[in-house]
C-alpha cells in the first residue's frame, strides 16, 4: 500500500492571492490536483492544511480523503510533512510526498511511479523528465523516522542528498513533475496547458 501526503499548507507569498483556491480546470487548483491524485493507486490521501483551513475543507468536502490542519504551517514544509506523517496508515509500504499546486500531473504519472516504488528494491523513488528530477517522491516506510525529524522549510530533500544510493529513477512522460505554481506566471502558463505531455 502507498499513502499520500499532499502537502497544501504553504502560505503562497509569491502571489497574492490564496493559490489553491484560483480557479483551474472546472474547480480550483487544489481540486484538480486531488482528483488527478485520487484517480490513481494510492491507497489513501492525507491532505494537509494551513492557512484557509475552514474555507478549504468545504471545497474538497466530497472527496475520500484525511484532511488534518498543520497549525505550525508558517515554521516551513517539515511541519506540514510531519503532521501528514501522523496520520499515514500503519499498512503503508511507501509513503508518497506530493504537492497541491501541481494539477497538471496525472493519475497515470502517479502510477508509474507506485508501480516502481513496489517493484524495485529502492527506498526513495523519483521521477524523471528529460533527465530533470521532479515531484511527488516516493519514500519507503524505513525513512519515516527520519522525515518526522526534519526541521525548517524542507521536503524530503534532505534525505534524498543523504542516501544517493538508494534511489531508484523513474523516467516519465510529462513535464507536470517539474511544475508548479510559484507565480501568476507559471499560473497563467499552467492554466493554457501549454506544457509539454
Amino acid at each position: 500500500m502507498v499513502s499520500a501526503i499532499l502537502l497544501a499548507a504553504g502560505e503562497a507569498k509569491r502571489i497574492d492571492r490564496p493559490k489553491l483556491l484560483m480557479p483551474f480546470g472546472g474547480g480550483t487548483v487544489l481540486e484538480r490536483t486531488l482528483d488527478n491524485l485520487l484517480t490513481s493507486k494510492v491507497g489513501e490521501v492525507i491532505v494537509v492544511l494551513g492557512p484557509r483551513a475552514g474555507v478549504i475543507k468545504q471545497v474538497i468536502a466530497d472527496r475520500q480523503v484525511k484532511v488534518v490542519v498543520n497549525p505550525d504551517y508558517h515554521l516551513g514544509m517539515s511541519t506540514s510533512l510531519i503532521t501528514g506523517l501522523s496520520l499515514v496508515d500503519d499498512r503503508a509500504q511507501r509513503i508518497m510526498i506530493a504537492l497541491a499546486d501541481q494539477p497538471l500531473i496525472y493519475g497515470e504519472t502517479y502510477d508509474r511511479l507506485i508501480e516502481a516504488s513496489l517493484s524495485c528494491d529502492k527506498g526513495i523513488i523519483i521521477p524523471v523528465y528529460q533527465g530533470r528530477r521532479g515531484n511527488p517522491v516516493i519514500f519507503s516506510t524505513k525513512y519515516k523516522q527520519e522525515l518526522i525529524k526534519l526541521k525548517g522549510d524542507v521536503g524530503g530533500r534532505q534525505i534524498v542528498k543523504q542516501y544517493p544510493d538508494d534511489i531508484f529513477e523513474v523516467a516519465v512522460h510529462s513535464e507536470s513533475i517539474n511544475l508548479d505554481i510559484d507565480t501568476m506566471y507559471d499560473y497563467l502558463r499552467l492554466l493554457s496547458d501549454k506544457v509539454e505531455d
